[in-house]
């Protein structure tokens, strides 16, 4: 039986959108957009476990990506102003990006740390009304 424990998504890009699939169940399914992703993830998800009576909401998905998958996912972020915040060699990380070099697990933490920084700063800003 599942108990509080977060269902790992590794998501990748398609010709036709994208697709997931969990990483310990035998669930996948696909989707046109993100959003239509998470969607039919969560009908995925609740039909296998339905006898477990079992609601799964998106809380309950952990989504994995590639470091290229990320940045064709989440294309605001500038790999250039990222790598400098970084130290990084921008062009070693536009290869990342590119999929032409694979990341070190200790690089893929730097540029996570990173990601996860802004993310923080962000969330925190306030804009005067």
């Amino acid at each position: 039986m599942i108990r509080n424990q977060k269902i790992e998504m590794i998501v990748e890009r398609t010709k036709t959108g994208y697709s997931a699939y969990a990483k310990k169940y035998p669930i996948a399914t696909t989707g046109k957009n993100l959003p239509a992703l998470k969607s039919n993830m969560l009908k995925a998800l609740n039909l296998y476990f339905e006898a477990e009576k079992k609601l799964f909401t998106e809380n309950d998905i952990k989504i994995t990506l590639d470091l290229p998958q990320f940045f064709e996912f989440y294309k605001v972020i500038n790999a250039k102003a990222l790598s400098e915040r970084i130290g990084m060699n921008q062009s070693l990380l536009a290869q990342y990006i590119g999929g032409q070099k694979t990341p070190s697990p200790s690089q893929t933490q730097r540029i996570l740390k990173s990601v996860n920084e802004i993310g923080k700063e962000l969330a925190q800003i306030k804009f005067i009304i």
